[in-house]
């Protein structure tokens, strides 16, 4: 179990939206806290709520959404509560984010080099010939060849892996404390993944910094993550650290994801799956809602929400374990 001291600690979040239909609550009380140093993996399916997630985190959410309820604490300061000038200052400087889709995250009529200079200038009072020579730095520590050419070239000129370098380098411009990297690999080749991943291990280690790594593949995470967070209809279902929940998963969730890799190991014709479809927000139930998909709900689980039990820092929401807790 992770020890040290929390450079992050998300306590009890809650996170709305406002539709026609009323009130989602679509992020249900999660709370989790992230040492100095360690990469905490949240993993689940699509509209688990992982990306809702880190928007609240620098409070990034669209307009139709709220933080109802929690805390997010850093540096012994609410980051829920700070003002917007206040909070510009953790932005970049002490809290970035590597965004899903650097594509359309990227500003198409600048070039790189000036959003990569931007960046800098807008925390740092140095010249923007520092400045820029700076992010030629960063360009070229991400793996940018030609990074001084490439510096004036525009986004539509780059890969979509080169792309997510420059975003590497944008969030790490600053030397943050806490680096939140939301699905860093998506529609990458395993090539590119491969390369992705090992770069951003190696710039945290070599910096000492934390990272909060999003993602809904499980294969990616035994090689990145400390630790792991099993999230499902804005609930924790299982937290441990990422060679104990691996070699033993206790929810039936994350049995059901890791059931589901693929390995060279597996000889059977079709990968098993979990049947059903994840909650539809909005749609409320009473109990865990994991049960109408789970194969050993019992009674219970349809009408109650169980909570977190712990055994020895490997948590589980799933009234099986009550008994072994």
């Amino acid at each position: 179990m992770i020890s040290s001291a929390p450079v992050l600690d998300v306590q009890n979040l809650r996170v709305s939206f406002s539709t026609e239909e009323g009130t989602v609550e679509v992020l249900k009380g999660l709370s989790y806290s992230l040492p100095k140093g360690k990469v905490l993996a949240v993993v689940g399916e699509s509209g688990s709520g992982k990306t809702v997630h880190a928007l609240s985190l620098l409070r990034l959410l669209p307009p139709t959404a709220q933080i109802t309820g929690g805390q997010i604490l850093f540096d012994g300061k609410d980051l829920a509560s700070l003002s917007e000038s206040q909070l510009r200052k953790v932005r970049g400087a002490r809290i970035s984010m590597i965004f899903q889709d650097p594509m359309s995250s990227l500003n198409p009529v600048l070039t790189v080099g000036e959003q990569l200079q931007e960046t800098i200038l807008a925390h740092r009072k140095i010249s923007k010939l520092r400045a820029k020579a700076l992010a030629v730095r960063l360009l070229k520590k991400v793996g940018i060849v030609d990074a001084a050419q490439r510096y004036n070239q525009y986004p539509f000129q780059f890969s979509g892996g080169m792309c997510q370098r420059v975003m590497i380098a944008m969030a790490l411009a600053l030397k943050p404390d806490v680096l939140i990297a939301d699905e860093p690999t998506t529609a990458l080749d395993v090539t590119i993944q491969a390369q992705i991943l090992r770069l951003i291990k190696d710039l945290q280690s070599q910096a000492g910094m934390s990272a909060v790594f999003i993602t809904h593949n499980l294969a990616l995470v035994a090689d990145v993550a400390d630790e792991v967070l099993v999230l499902y209809g804005g609930l924790c279902m299982e937290q441990a650290p990422v060679h104990a929940l691996f070699k033993n998963p206790l929810h039936p969730y994350t049995q059901g994801l890791l059931n589901s890799l693929v390995s060279i190991k597996k000889k059977e014709d079709f990968l098993p799956a979990i049947a059903g479809n994840p909650p539809v927000p909005g749609k409320e139930c009473p109990g865990c809602p994991f049960a109408p998909r789970c194969p050993h709900a019992l009674k219970k689980c349809f009408k109650e929400c169980p909570p977190l039990f712990n055994n020895k820092g490997h948590k589980a929401a799933c009234w099986l374990l009550e008994e072994k807790a």
